[in-house]
């Protein structure tokens, strides 16, 4: 808080106070930080030169104008910086330059007094007023030579001095039946100014007692806000004369130039002195009030008294606080350290004592916490960490409360909003998928769709999706899949062999467009299913395309007599993979069957001596849809000289080492593909 002065006959452009000096700050940082001034009363006195960093003053004051009677004036300034947010409150005090002489509410006093007044009666006289305060304002009174009269000055209560005539020497009307005399006030600047009343005082005869009221100044207390008609007092006024000299009159004593709020709120019975409330009383519109009443009797001629009455008002707590915010900053980032300065907030009671003594806080649990930066202000900073995920917002209560009897609260809600940060990394709904596609699929084929979320919000939400090379394959992932970056599909890019690869792993990464990125990423196991695109293969007997085997066996074969068997693999898997052994139709029948699983050919019936070579046609067929086929032709020929040999019927030919190598890697094969999948799905199961 600043306190700077300056005398109120100043002209604009005046310098009031080295703001950046007094601030701690380099000048050349006020306008960055966007100072600026903020008047309390809502009239602009005062102005800011951001090029020299002072205070300047904008308009010539008035002290009698801006605080009237005040003793004290005080202008309260705000000022506001930004980058980081600071309040700081300038106070100015008004001073005041004797720019004022006094004055007399009449410019000629007429007074009457009996020539049967004894030395030492007083005659009142009207105050002279002088706007100036302290030192400046009315110093002393000064009466012209008088052979019968002299000057006293008594002190009020609220220190204003009155003038009154003593009378020193008895009177003689009849030799000097009018006196004139002149007042003079002399207020206490340098230099002295005065102002002047004619005193023209006439003698009169008769009623020489003048009312007299006790005690001549009183007291009040009286609370704000009595019902209107209240009786404030009852004057307490005598005169020793008889009859109409001693019948008294009240009246308000007022001046031509402050004629007298009073008079507004105060009602005076003329006969009965009675002082009662005609209006409400506002303790904060005015604390006190000097009320002047003159007595005056009905003799010839008359004579008056003077009764001075100060009212004090006992404040009542009848004003509720008022809370301002002063500037809010919203939004704030949820990673705002403790201690983040959110809003600056001032506070007021019209009241006073302990009627206006406000204390705030916060209406309920929150992560914030006020501080006191000084008198009626705070600011609201963090108290702890916040996280926008749990709440975007916040609606801020602010209860101020007086330390009244009964208390009276007032509360102000705003709302906070809190900004995202990119504190949240993408997350998959699952880190292992499966999925699965056909073999010869066309490319551009969907395979599945990947999902992931992100608790932030605008860019740092914002997700993308690319598949990551694992190196399994022979080839790169990307020749094999690609993925829709902007809703995580799965496509093929060819088409897919199962003979050549049965699974892939495809990692997957998604990533937000946040600063920094944040990502992560999941698995998809993308299995390939077989497609019935192979024929079966005739391992055994291996003979050259367009030929045939040909195979002896004795004349006498018996039936059930092995003749040779058909052996054949499939490169396709499951159903795909199923043999099946039949002799195409023939025109004639022949005497040879053949094992539908085993492939084995037998004698089916007995053979006849004379009969020629046979011809069959073995068709292999797959279990597959569609089917495909194989064939092979064998050529039987009976031998006369032969002897049926039951050992040799039963040996099969012994297959070349190729084709054992050959049968040896298809085993492999079908048990690790078992394994692998088997494998896959326990892991499925088990997720």
């Amino acid at each position: 808080q600043l306190h700077y002065s300056v005398p109120e006959d100043r002209e604009p452009g005046f310098s009031v106070g080295d703001l950046a000096k007094d601030l701690g700050v380099e000048v050349r940082s006020l306008a960055a930080r966007n100072l600026r001034l903020v008047s309390e009363g809502g009239q602009r006195h005062f102005q800011v030169d951001l090029a020299a960093g002072v205070l300047l003053l904008d308009s010539r004051l008035d002290r009698e104008a801006l605080c009237g009677q005040s003793p004290t004036c005080s202008l309260h300034l705000q000022l506001v910086m930004e980058n980081p947010l600071q309040l700081h409150r300038v106070e100015v005090d008004v001073l005041d330059v004797n720019d004022n002489a006094p004055q007399f509410p009449k410019p000629e006093v007429v007074l009457e007094i009996t020539e049967v007044a004894n030395p030492g009666t007083r005659l009142p006289l009207e105050v002279a007023e002088d706007p100036d305060m302290g030192s400046n304002s009315i110093s002393t009174y000064e009466l012209s030579p008088s052979k019968h009269f002299a000057l006293s000055v008594n002190v009020r209560g609220d220190g204003v001095k009155m003038p009154e005539i003593v009378l020193e020497k008895a009177l003689d009307r009849e030799k000097v039946p009018v006196h004139h005399l002149t007042l003079t006030a002399l207020d206490g600047g340098n230099p002295v100014k005065s102002g002047t009343a004619r005193v023209t005082i006439h003698v009169l005869d008769a009623n020489d007692n003048p009312p007299v009221c006790d005690p001549p100044i009183s007291k009040v207390l009286l609370e704000e806000n009595v019902p209107v008609g209240t009786l404030v007092t009852k004057l307490n006024v005598t005169d020793l004369d008889e009859g109409p000299n001693g019948d008294v009159e009240y009246s308000f004593k007022t001046s031509n130039n402050a004629p007298g709020k009073f008079t507004k709120l105060f009602s005076l019975d003329a006969r009965t002195g009675e002082i009662r409330t005609k209006a409400p009383l506002d303790y904060e519109e005015s604390s006190a009030y000097e009320i002047a009443v003159r007595a005056r009797d009905k003799g010839s001629p008359a004579m008056e008294g003077h009764c001075h009455l100060r009212v004090e008002l006992i404040d009542i707590n009848d004003n509720s606080p008022e809370i301002v915010l002063t500037s809010v900053s919203s939004p704030v980032q949820e990673d705002a350290a403790p201690g983040t300065v959110i809003a600056l907030i001032g506070v007021k009671d019209s009241d006073s004592g302990d009627n206006g003594q406000v204390r705030l806080q916060i209406a309920k649990e929150l992560p914030f916490k006020l501080v006191s930066s000084f008198k009626e202000h705070f600011s609201l900073v963090t108290s702890g960490p916040l996280d926008r995920e749990k709440a975007s917002g916040y609606n801020i209560t602010v209860r101020a409360v007086d330390s009244g009897s009964p208390q009276r609260a007032t509360q102000k809600t705003f709302y906070l909003r809190i900004a995202d940060v990119n504190d949240n990394a993408p997350n998959f709904s699952s880190p292992f998928d499966t999925a699965h596609v056909q073999e010869n699929s066309l490319p551009g084929t969907s395979v599945f769709s990947v999902s992931a979320s992100d608790p932030d919000e605008g860019n740092n939400a914002k997700l993308s999706y690319s598949i990551l090379d694992n190196g399994m394959q022979d080839a790169p992932i990307s020749t094999y899949f690609r993925i829709d970056q902007d809703n995580g599909t799965i496509y093929t890019v060819r088409a897919l062999d199962y003979e050549q690869d049965k699974v892939f792993q495809v990692p997957v990464e998604v990533k937000d467009a946040g600063s920094p990125a944040l990502s992560s990423t999941a698995v998809v196991h993308v299995f390939v299913l077989d497609e019935n695109d192979n024929a079966p293969n005739i391992v055994y007997p291996s003979v050259p395309k367009g030929s045939a085997f040909h195979q002896a066996i004795p004349a006498l074969a018996e039936p059930g007599y092995l003749v040779t068997k058909i052996v054949a693999v499939d490169a396709d898997s499951g159903h795909n993979a199923w043999l099946s052994y039949q002799l195409q139709e023939s025109a004639e029948a022949l005497p040879f069957q053949v094992e539908r699983r085993s492939g084995e050919i037998r004698v089916a019936q007995a053979l006849r001596e004379s009969e020629d070579s046979h011809r069959l046609v073995v068709e292999v067929r797959d279990n597959g849809t569609p089917s495909l086929s194989a064939s092979v032709v064998i050529v039987i020929s009976p031998e006369e000289n032969s002897v049926q040999d039951f050992s040799k019927s039963l040996d099969l030919p012994q297959p070349s080492s190729e084709d054992t190598n050959l049968t040896l890697y298809l085993i492999i094969s079908l048990v690790s593909i078992s394994l692998v999948s088997c494998v896959m799905f326990g892991l499925a199961a088990a997720r």
